[in-house]
């Protein structure tokens, strides 16, 4: 029998009951912040999200992950998910660090600390750090040259009274949590964003999106075990996990990225049997601007995958680096624009609700970055999911990368706290949001300029940085003699030879032991280069495209498929 479609689903709870983000918490940040006084947070300072947020009281907790009674066996393959425990033997195994742990006393007044290595400030060979930041509402860079605002910072701000942050802080060791300092901002900003609508939720700093990846497969998933995502997915996300023998199940894919009665058919007749695994327990996606494909998932489209997870009890993971992309809507070559953001509220307004703002059971970790919206280099992130799962995931953290880059957290909080502020950082946000759409403007006008639309065709992206083209391959003279796959090299590498470097469409595949695609795709970034140099890029693979299939005059050369 077939499975009923996602709109048949009954979830465990009401997911409209969604309490959606309130721009006007900016107001009630600052209104916490001046209740609770100055921050005193020295090194290796213990934090929690608690701190920071606003009250809860009326929100329920997440349900948890785990049994009380488990046996420390590897799972049979023929477990089911029925009051089943979805952390792994290795992060039940995870104890709190002895030393980090010690940590606690260093607040204790009058302490004389023998205990931990943390090195003597005063032998830190870094006196001070100035850094030039935009001025909001001024954030291009000839403006940042002419009227940016120079930040420094000093090894004993703190001490003496300039900082909440400084070097004798960021330059020593950390907790696995992050300084408090970034965890009072990604808190308050994911409350302004996201404010989750249950009770126990906190952050935890990441190195960057693809670390907090392997950690969070090492929370859930047994080798053997498998992953959902879409069919096309960030390459990096499957190649982090196929080395922890875990391998992906693709989900189909539209506009709108994964499709959730796709999703609900794999689950209701996964057969273990065949399989050899057992039911997938994790999906994972990124729902805006999707890597590779730069599809967004709409609003009801997240609800209805909310509810197939809620069906068959399924972690998610929410990979949204991109989400702050989310560009104006597209008009056309030749049509006007639509009118940008008036201010912070309607920009908050335009965005689709993230998963985090509709999980009412505690199912989602939603996983940011600043790699996208400040810089890669930054190597900083954060998570955000109930308080068992960010446990699990710092008892990691001790024992692998401990923190971000102390420097890094104090470059970003000089910036985004000291300097703009949870107003200031929403008005680069939606700086971003303009110049990608223009980026995006521009590379859409160089496609339907350059490239054959007989053979090339393409959905405009609503967020991201990607532009995904689909190629008519079975126009091409060699299809009936040339597997796929050889034929997506020929064209890429005619490419290159034509002076472009273009994403193959298999790199992406979810699905590695002899998948062969029944499409091929190549994958644009309308992120790196100028509007000229991408101008010009289109029109070279255009001419690789055109010389591959042999057209002439807009025809193909050979009968096969012309």
């Amino acid at each position: 029998m077939a499975p009923p479609t996602a709109i048949d689903i009954e979830g465990v709870t009401d997911t409209q009951a969604i309490v959606l983000p309130n721009p006007l918490t900016i107001n009630g940040v600052s209104a916490r912040r001046t209740k609770a006084g100055k921050l005193v947070a020295g090194t290796a300072a213990f934090t929690s999200s608690d701190h920071f947020k606003s009250q809860t009281s009326g929100k329920p907790n997440a349900k948890r992950w785990d049994r009380k009674s488990v046996t420390q066996t590897p799972p049979s393959i023929h477990a089911d998910h029925p009051h089943a425990d979805y952390l792994t033997i290795e992060s039940k195994a995870r104890q709190p660090s002895s030393l980090k742990g010690a940590a606690q006393y260093l607040r204790n007044p009058g302490l004389i600390s023998l205990g931990g290595g943390l090195p003597c400030a005063e032998n830190f060979p870094i006196e001070e750090l100035a850094i030039k930041v935009p001025s909001p509402p001024h954030f291009s860079e000839q403006e940042t040259k002419v009227s940016g605002t120079v930040l420094t910072a000093g090894k004993y701000d703190v001490a003496e009274g300039r900082s909440a942050y400084d070097l004798s802080i960021a330059l020593n060791y950390g907790l696995g949590t992050g300084s408090a300092q970034m965890i009072r901002f990604v808190t308050e900003h994911t409350e302004i964003v996201c404010d989750p609508p249950y009770a126990d939720w906190h952050c935890a700093l990441t190195v960057g999106s693809t670390s907090a990846l392997d950690q969070t497969y090492r929370i859930f998933c047994e080798r053997g075990d498998y992953v959902l995502s879409e069919e096309y997915t960030f390459a990096s996300a499957v190649e982090t996990a196929l080395p922890l023998g875990i391998k992906f199940a693709g989900v189909k894919m539209d506009d709108q990225g994964l499709i959730a009665e796709s999703m609900d058919e794999i689950l209701s007749n996964w057969n273990v049997q065949e399989r050899g695994a057992r039911k997938p327990r994790v999906l994972y996606t990124v729902p805006s601007g999707q890597n590779p494909t730069g599809a967004t998932q709409s609003t009801e489209r997240r609800k209805a995958i909310y509810k197939v997870a809620q069906k068959h009890d399924i972690y998610i993971l929410e990979d949204e680096p991109y989400y702050f992309l989310q560009m104006q809507p597209y008009t056309g070559p030749n049509a006007a624009p639509v009118p940008p953001p008036e201010n912070n509220e309607a920009f908050l307004k335009a965005l689709i609700p993230t998963y985090l703002s509709m999980d009412v059971d505690g199912r989602v970790m939603r996983m940011d970055s600043f790699s996208k919206v400040i810089a890669p280099g930054t190597r900083v992130g954060w998570i955000t999911a109930s308080a068992q799962i960010v446990e699990r995931f710092v008892r990691h953290n001790e024992c692998s990368n401990q923190n971000p880059s102390g420097i890094s957290q104090l470059v970003l909080y000089k910036m985004l706290d000291e300097s703009w502020g949870h107003s200031g950082y929403l008005q680069w946000l939606i700086s971003l949001r303009l110049e990608y759409t223009r980026r995006r403007d521009a590379i859409l006008a160089a496609c339907e300029k350059f490239l054959p639309k007989e053979i090339v065709s393409w959905n405009p992206p609503a967020a991201g940085m990607f532009l995904w083209l689909k190629i008519a391959h079975h126009l091409h003279p060699s299809y009936a003699t040339t597997p796929l796959l050889d034929l997506e090299e020929k064209i890429f590498l005619a490419a290159v030879e034509r002076g472009v470097l273009i994403s193959r469409g298999s790199w992406f595949t979810a699905e590695r032991d002899g998948f062969v695609p029944q499409d091929m795709f190549f994958r644009a970034t309308f992120a790196a280069a100028t509007e000229e140099k991408m101008t010009e890029a289109i029109e070279r693979f255009g001419k690789a495209i055109r010389e591959s299939f042999g057209l002439v005059d807009g025809k193909v050369r050979n009968g096969n498929g012309a």
